[in-house]
């Protein structure tokens, strides 16, 4: 072999190996393939696009304030914290419905569209720039953005979409609830580099949402493996992602730490929906596992930047002037965010599928002895109100749902109805069949200053709940596996809720799926049929607030309270657009997004704290969003 051959080979073998690497990032210019005609979505399809009847978002300067501030600057670390640490880092898949999980999917990933922060509405592109629909509304075009990029610098293309779909229909990933979603489509088609289409089985509402909201993984990682081999080997390993954050392999510390670094090659960084968003060049998550308290010291000493307080006596008494110095010379700044968060649901979840709660008596006694007003007034300072609904705070909620408060002579009717009248020695009520009203509930040590009233409350009654202590992560694999008699539920909620992941009957006696309290009822399921396949809103809501007067008949839950607004502590060294939160979006995910740090206050920070001077307290709420409703209405 002559040396020119030997050279040419090894430089063949050497782009070869460069390009096949994980994570070796490729150089691409912006744009189309130059192959890809524009009736293909190459280069042009801008100019067609409407006459090949896609649409996109049009947008106005309204519409802009509302993705960021023209103010933000980039830079810094944000260090959060946490008390449990995932599973996983999956953003799909077994055990991969935790907050954090949510978190990676919305940073380190991306949909074909996003909702629009002011409508809630899929219409913000993301990865797709175009979409359109059939008149039947069972078919979806999507034209991927041809300028859509990996973090390792190759192309987003259709078959990313197809293979996601695949994996996620993979019934080895152990998640049902993907295949109840994405199993009423027929397979998409990657009808070129560009475009792909999807037709759904039935017209339902709800299909656009689900399938426009789909996060997407890279094809040639997620061909290489089948569910299984992804669950166990993307577990603590990150794929590449095309958001604007990645967490590299190095930085993820095993139930200690993990962190998002900010790409300065997202694709998508220049758009207008993105160039004032995202602007932390890191967020570093600490966990200290189930201990809020040292949570809270290590934030005053200013080792966290910001916290969410969920502890009502932390916030009434300690979070003051009084006794936080920071406080008192507005080095850190105390927040309530007013905003319209839809409430979701809280309380006690009951595991319908066992002894003694699938007794309906039963549930119902449990709901007449929790005295959740009076926790309210001596525990909570009033900070909250009475939950009603499993749709709580938005327009799909019962206002004649029963309100199911503390009544003892009503429990005492249930309990009786029940079999249970007589106690043993012990005080603890028994039935004839020598079976004792005893239950156990899986708490994290963190809640048990919830937990431990309730059980005091019941045990006057003759009702022993055991309180069974333990971390978030087992906590929520039991609750998984259905391995629990009662739990402490706590659920995000929806401006549209996706009803059929709560109700479903076939998913019951499925794990990793939503419906853990194993409700079963064929009038739901045929309701749930009707309000997927009903298009017009108004009707779609009357249909919703039937199932949700039917499920809180079947009582899967007795409800807590439901916060009012958004507690925040943080140093003050941000700055943030006036609204401070999105409309309808978590906390965490707006300061993510929105806020930035602002080198004028770091500074002024320092200064105060180095000299030991006073800064000017801000105002305590935040009102926008109630004040912008009003200003509509």
């Amino acid at each position: 072999m002559n040396k020119f051959k030997f050279y040419l080979i090894s430089l063949v073998l050497l782009i070869f190996s460069f390009l096949s690497a994980e994570f070796d990032y490729v150089t691409l210019p912006p744009g189309a393939d130059p192959s890809v005609s524009a009736e293909d979505g190459g280069n042009g399809f801008d100019n067609i696009a409407i006459s090949l009847g896609y649409t996109t978002m049009e947008w106005t300067p309204e519409d802009e304030k509302f993705f960021g501030s023209p103010n933000a600057i980039k830079g810094g670390t944000l260090r959060e914290s946490g008390t449990r640490y995932p599973p996983n880092l999956r953003i799909f898949g077994k055990e991969s419905s935790y907050v954090e999980n949510t978190t990676i999917a919305n940073l380190c990933y991306e949909r074909l569209l996003e909702r629009h922060p002011l409508t809630w509405e899929f219409s913000v592109p993301q990865l797709a720039s175009h979409w359109k629909i059939s008149n039947d509304k069972k078919k979806y075009w999507f034209r991927i953005n041809p300028d859509a990029r990996w973090s390792d610098g190759r192309r987003v293309t259709a078959d990313d979409v197809v293979a996601t779909w695949f994996l996620r229909m993979d019934e080895t990933i152990l998640s049902p609830t993907q295949q109840v979603y994405y199993g009423k489509f027929e397979e998409p088609i990657a009808e070129s580099m560009y475009i792909v289409s999807v037709v759904a089985k039935e017209a339902l509402w709800e299909d656009f949402e689900n399938f426009v909201g789909m996060t997407i993984l890279p094809a040639y990682y997620v061909d290489q493996v089948d569910g299984s081999e992804f669950l166990e080997k993307y577990q603590f390993k990150m794929m590449p992602g095309s958001g604007p954050y990645i967490i590299k392999n190095e930085d993820i510390v095993n139930q200690e730490s993990y962190k998002m670094t900010r790409r300065e090659n997202y694709w998508a960084k220049n758009l207008k929906q993105n160039r004032y968003r995202y602007n932390f060049d890191g967020i570093s998550f600490f966990i200290i596992k189930d201990n809020d308290p040292l949570v809270f010291e290590k934030f005053k000493k200013g080792e966290f930047d910001y916290i969410t307080n969920y502890r009502s006596r932390v916030w009434v008494e300690e979070c003051t002037a009084e006794n936080i110095e920071a406080i008192d010379k507005g080095w850190m700044r105390k927040h309530r965010v007013f905003a319209q968060r839809p409430a979701g649901t809280s309380g006690y979840g009951f595991n319908m599928r066992k002894f003694p709660f699938n007794d309906k008596n039963i549930r119902y006694a449990f709901g007449y002895l929790y005295d959740r007003e009076k926790m309210n007034r001596e525990m909570y300072y009033n900070q909250y109100e009475m939950m009603h609904s499993f749709f709580s705070g938005t327009m799909y909620e019962n206002e004649d749902n029963p309100k199911i408060l503390y009544n003892p002579e009503k429990a005492l009717k249930h309990l009786k109805l029940a079999g249970f009248e007589k106690k043993n020695r012990n005080g603890i009520l028994i039935n004839d069949a020598g079976q004792t009203l005893s239950f156990k509930i899986n708490a994290q040590k963190g809640h048990t200053y919830m937990v431990t009233p309730v059980q005091n409350m019941l045990k006057q009654f003759g009702v022993d709940m055991q309180i069974i202590n333990m971390d978030g992560t087992t906590e929520w694999k039991n609750r998984n596996e259905r391995n629990f008699d009662i739990y402490l539920h706590s659920f995000t909620g929806s401006v549209h809720p996706s009803i059929e992941q709560w109700f479903r009957s076939d998913l019951a006696d499925m794990n990793d799926n939503n419906n853990f309290f194993g409700l079963k009822d064929e009038r739901i399921d045929q309701l749930i049929i009707d309000y997927n396949k009903e298009f017009n809103l108004e009707n779609r809501i009357s249909i919703g607030k039937t199932i949700d007067q039917i499920v809180c008949d079947i009582h899967p839950v007795s409800f807590g309270i439901k916060r009012l607004y958004t507690r925040l502590l943080f140093w003050d060294k941000f700055s943030y657009p006036e609204y401070m939160l999105d409309r309808f979006e978590g906390d965490y995910d707006s300061i993510y997004k929105l806020w930035w740090f602002d080198p004028n206050k770091i500074n002024r920070l320092e200064d105060a704290m180095k000299n030991d001077t006073r800064l000017t307290v801000e105002e305590v709420d935040i009102r926008y969003w109630p004040d912008w409703v009003e200003k509509q209405n």
